[in-house]
């Protein structure tokens, strides 16, 4: 081991129990739920094998009162639960790593819908989801005792299931805990509510009752947050924030700090540097003497290391980087730095999980398959027999696929017609804001370009002639997709008139092409690009105006948890927005447009260039000329479907997998079934 890095691999008490190192998978949401255990357990179990000294089991709801409705979260409500709990906390054991699990009630967050209790807060409120028309309860004195029970049980439970720590969670603005505690929910005028003790009261009573059940057996800790970053900002570290790690300083085991809302905790690349929550957090060191965990976007061995030998922290804790790189503290231990998986602060991973599908992540296409697939993020099962593979293009596909081959024994040569490799992660990495994204090329070419049994070409522009010549016994295209410059998007699926042979695309700023302001850019993507492009554009000095025909600018960025950010960050820059504006004609100096909704005629929109940010079409030419010559041929990544880059290595695996004859014939993985009670 490189002894800089020696202090994270310092074994830590924690109460009753000794975590084996400083490296703690974080609570995150699976996307599997309490409906899908064996992935949720293969997950965890592979991140224990990666050499983490606490793994997390997610948020896990301990009453029907707590109703997280459409959200693929976790239950511990009653001893049927403990069995499925025990079985993930046993095959986290048994690679030497502790097992935590966050024990909470969701308070005013919850639904109240699908198991017919209402949901409960400290007063009468609409529930933190203004889209649904629900309220939640103000509870009375037997609802508080009902939840200290409930706190009590669930504490009881996950001892019984051998958790080796239990959370009481109280951060993101998902706890009850927390709605007590704020004065901007909690307008209660009896002992539990008015001053800041009252308000801390239930929040030192369920404490001090999970210390009581967990006893000399399990470790205790709290998730707070300590400062509000968005949301009423009324706890805040220079005054309620501070005052409740002062009150209950010596009370947990152990302080996971944060800062709220999730968000902000979970901020990407785009706008927050890894351990940019140390200025919110640091303090807290000062006012305790128990460990205290804290997040980052950590990515760093150099970053971790500096935040516990400056005293910051104890332990550093990773949910993000733990998905894109499960084996991340093994590859520290072991001295192999450079072959850690950095995350890349994209929220792919969040976004999933927010329209409650199972975890993805664009670094790690492993992420989910564990189980279901068999899909292991370090180790390929060896081929067969040595065979040898042409893969053109070196996208993020392209460059997955050679990977996976290459690392099962492959002769892989990569060609690319370009001078430099990266296909779009190296382009869009160039933008403003994106730079973290080249760290999907550079991962894959590093690890290429040490292999043997790897030839990578660059400036090789290959025909089909060119590829069957080269008698390789695979062929995977990742030619990539073109964005469409005649106005064909995601809303209108035909052509603008004007727009064809007109409006520049985002290829064509990437590739350089002079612009002339002011611009305006047309988004009907609705994820990153056009706004990205826009920041960029005004930081050159132009006039920019972004248009978009959906009700919301950039609506997917909601799920990435970035949107209103973005939209502070154009508002800065000086960019104007009209959402709910449709296009019908680009007239060569301005843009006409109507009402999405009523198709009212709205002011046009004068400008000296159009930017046209829509959707994406394959280059398939070469795999049609690879037909005709009736060559056997995959295509791989967004030249089979453009899509996100996330899309794109799940693509350029998948297919390597297929290859490898590891994938089952009919594509039907392993399932979760419901057991049916007759």
């Amino acid at each position: 081991m490189d002894p800089r890095y020696a202090p994270l691999f310092e074994p830590l008490k924690i109460g009753p129990v000794t975590a084996p190192n400083r490296l703690v998978s974080m609570p995150h949401a699976t996307g599997h739920s309490y409906l899908m255990p064996n992935g949720a357990i293969g997950m965890r179990e592979t991140k224990a094998e990666g050499g983490w000294g606490i793994v997390a089991m997610q948020l896990s709801e301990i009453d029907p009162t707590s109703d997280l409705s459409g959200l693929p979260y976790e239950r511990l409500w009653d001893d049927g639960d403990v069995q499925v709990h025990a079985r993930s906390v046993d095959r986290i054991h048994a690679h030497g790593a502790l097992a935590s699990i966050e024990l909470g009630h969701t308070g005013i967050r919850s639904r109240g819908i699908s198991n017919g209790f209402p949901a409960m807060g400290p007063s009468v409120l609409p529930i933190l989801k203004p889209d649904m028309p629900l309220m939640a309860k103000a509870m009375d004195k037997a609802d508080i005792r009902a939840l200290r029970q409930m706190f009590r049980a669930a504490t009881r439970r996950a001892k019984q299931a051998g958790y080796d720590i239990a959370y009481v969670y109280a951060s993101h603005d998902a706890s009850i805990l927390w709605h007590f505690l704020s004065p901007a929910y909690n307008s209660r005028t009896d002992e539990y509510g008015g001053s800041f003790d009252n308000r801390l009261r239930l929040f030192r009573e369920v404490l001090e009752e999970t210390k009581e059940e967990a006893g000399n057996d399990m470790a205790v800790a709290v998730r707070f947050a300590v400062h509000e970053l968005s949301g009423p900002k009324r706890i805040l570290n220079t005054g309620e924030g501070r005052a409740v790690i002062e009150a209950l300083a010596d009370i947990p085991d152990l302080w996971d700090v944060n800062v709220s809302s999730w968000s902000r905790d979970s901020g990407t690349a785009r706008y927050d540097a890894e351990g940019f929550q140390e200025e919110f957090t640091a303090f807290v060191k000062q006012v305790t003497g128990k460990p205290v965990l804290g997040v980052g976007r950590f990515t760093s061995p150099d970053a971790m290391v500096s935040q516990i030998r400056r005293g910051v922290l104890d332990l550093i804790g990773a949910a993000r980087p733990s998905i894109a790189d499960p084996f991340l503290p093994q590859k520290i231990a072991e001295g192999r730095i450079e072959d850690i998986r950095e995350c890349i602060g994209c929220n792919i991973c969040v976004a999933v999980e927010t329209i409650g599908v199972e975890l993805r992540c664009t670094q790690n296409p492993t992420i989910s398959e564990e189980w279901r697939r068999g899909w292991h993020p370090e180790r390929i099962p060896p081929a067969a027999k040595t065979e040898n593979v042409l893969v053109v293009g070196s996208g993020p596909a392209g460059l997955e696929a050679a990977l996976v081959l290459a690392r099962a024994g492959h002769q892989v040569t990569v060609a690319e017609r370009e001078r430099e490799f990266g296909g779009r992660s190296r382009l869009e990495s160039r933008i403003k804001g994106l730079s973290s994204w080249a760290r999907v090329k550079d991962y894959r070419l590093h690890q290429l370009q040490r292999m043997p049994n790897v030839q990578l070409y660059p400036e090789s522009d290959m025909d089909a002639a060119m590829i069957a010549d080269f008698g390789a016994d695979h062929v995977l295209l990742a030619t990539g997709a073109r964005w469409r410059g005649d106005g064909a998007g995601r809303t209108r699926l035909s052509e603008i008139p004007g727009f064809a042979g007109q409006a520049l695309t985002p290829d064509d700023l990437m590739a350089g092409a002079a612009v002339e302001g002011p611009v305006v850019i047309y988004d009907d993507d609705h994820y990153y690009m056009a706004n990205a492009l826009a920041a960029e554009l005004a930081a050159k000095g132009h006039a920019v105006h972004l248009v978009s025909p959906q009700p919301t600018i950039a609506a997917w960025m909601g799920h990435t948890l970035e949107q209103p950010r973005m939209i502070g960050e154009l508002r800065v820059a000086g960019v104007k927005m009209t959402p709910n504006a449709a296009a019908v004609a680009w007239h060569g100096d301005r843009l006409s447009l109507v009402r999405a909704d009523t198709g009212d005629e709205l002011p046009d929109i004068a400008a000296k260039t159009l930017v046209m940010v829509g959707t994406r079409l394959p280059h398939l030419s070469l795999s049609q000329q690879l037909d005709q010559l009736a060559a056997p041929h995959r295509v791989i990544g967004d030249a089979e479907c453009p899509g996100v880059m996330q899309g794109a290595v799940f693509s350029g695996h998948r297919h390597a997998r297929e290859i490898l004859g590891t994938e089952p014939a009919d594509r039907i993985f392993k399932r979760e079934r419901p057991t049916l009670f007759l």
